[in-house]
């Protein structure tokens, strides 16, 4: 008789465990889903490096506790004016409470996903298609609120996301979870810019996983910005999924310099013919500091065109992660996709793991991927330098030249300058040190 293996448990997975048990109770609807996430928790755990898609990312190493989730502070967690952008209006989620929702550009619907879920009027995980994975599962099990958008048909608006999760008001030190879930509905013909930005406390070794689901209808346009300028000690851990319906477009950007370890996942599903995707990254690390970039492209239908540009500048021993994936699934034919990452390393001890996938199925397709990773040119430093620039502002300009190209799809000029405005503060804040 072949002997039983039982997988040993950490700490935080059975204090995951333990926590659903004595809240599930009181978690608003959603009961199938967060019941099947549980299940695939308790049988396979957090994924290790043995799991390909966290190879690179050890979640079971990372997650050594599972703090409880906090209640909503007292008064509103406004975001920082770095990061804010007055002329876009804004929903707040303080530590993943929605806590505002003031007239957005009128037609715009939004309810609380508490709410939502309760009255059964929505549901999880819908722009994921088929997809299973950890993080999302725990969001799933765990989210309380968040916020429902329905975008019009034909409707023109942009909304400001701003995610604030913080401590620091209680003049504590105490670790803390949250997680949240929006779910955005976009009509038929409509365009929308989503401003997601994140940050937190700077004292606090919080985790926070955040899930946001794009449902695109036929024809929508949308431009999606998400900034991490997480607190120092967090762990960050984050979600787009995205259902493109028939000539449907989404140009997402993940602008990430925040967290001690972040983790970002794009999951890209093509539900009808003649869709645009534009997916872009832009990460700047320092110290010791790990963030990872993760997107799986699939092309379930003819005709879909999709766009991968990602850049990476790290220093000291700061460590990218790229992994990208295009599947062309069988019947998908005239698919064209094209994929590349592109890293700095700064630092002697920096390092940059490229994952680059493509998975055809079809034979009448255009696909490509491409993966780079060194250091500043020598020669284009000397011709800087020669010009009588000193060597930091030399490689500050060949940086920012750099990651430039990623913020070139920005529409919004405020936008674009105050993304720029983060990459010039993080050179400032290098040649200090």
């Amino acid at each position: 008789m072949a002997p039983t293996v039982v997988q040993m448990r950490t700490p935080a997975e059975t204090a995951l465990i333990e926590r659903f048990e004595a809240e599930k109770a009181g978690l608003p609807g959603a009961a199938a889903e967060r019941a099947a996430a549980f299940e695939r928790l308790k049988a396979k755990g957090l994924p290790s490096k043995r799991v390909e898609a966290y190879h690179y990312t050890d979640l079971r190493a990372l997650m050594r506790q599972a703090p409880e989730a906090i209640l909503p502070p007292n008064t509103y967690l406004m975001p920082s004016d770095r990061i804010c952008i007055e002329a876009i209006p804004t929903i707040m989620f303080g530590n993943g409470k929605m806590q505002l929702a003031q007239d957005i550009a009128l037609p715009i619907s939004v309810r609380a996903i508490g709410d939502a879920l309760e009255s059964g009027s929505v549901t999880l995980n819908s722009a994921f298609v088929k997809l299973s994975d950890p993080v999302v599962d725990l969001n799933t099990i765990f989210c309380r609120d968040g916020a429902l958008l329905e975008v019009p048909g034909g409707s023109k608006l942009s909304v400001h996301l701003a995610f604030v999760d913080d401590l620091d008001e209680l003049d504590t030190k105490e670790t803390f979870s949250v997680s949240s879930r929006v779910i955005i509905n976009v009509g038929a013909g409509a365009e929308l810019l989503v401003y997601e930005s994140h940050e937190g406390s700077q004292r606090s070794r919080y985790q926070s996983n955040h899930v946001v689901e794009l449902i695109l209808g036929e024809g929508a346009k949308v431009e999606h910005i998400r900034v991490n300028t997480a607190g120092n000690e967090a762990l960050v851990l984050s979600t787009l999924a995205a259902s493109l319906a028939a000539e449907a477009e989404l140009m997402s950007l993940n602008f990430s310099m925040g967290g001690a370890v972040a983790r970002h996942q794009s999951f890209i599903t093509y539900a009808g013919e003649n869709a645009k995707l534009d997916l872009r990254g832009a990460t700047m690390i320092r110290g010791r500091q790990h963030c990872d970039n993760t997107l799986v492209v699939d092309h379930a239908v003819p005709h879909g065109t999709s766009r991968e540009l990602f850049r990476t500048v790290a220093d000291d021993e700061a460590h990218g992660v790229f992994q990208g994936k295009i599947i062309v699934r069988p019947h998908a034919q005239k698919t064209d996709g094209q994929m590349a990452s592109n890293a700095l390393l700064l630092g002697d001890e920096a390092a940059m793991s490229n994952k680059p996938e493509l998975e055809i199925f079809a034979d009448d397709v255009v696909c490509a991927h491409g993966a780079t990773c060194g250091a500043l040119e020598e020669s284009q430093l000397f011709y800087l330098m020669a010009r009588g620039l000193p060597r930091v502002e030399a490689e500050a300009l060949l940086v920012e030249a750099f990651l430039g190209e990623v913020l070139e799809a920005v529409s919004d000029e405020t936008l674009r300058d105050s993304l720029a405005m983060l990459i010039s503060e993080w050179l400032a804040a290098r040649q200090a040190a």
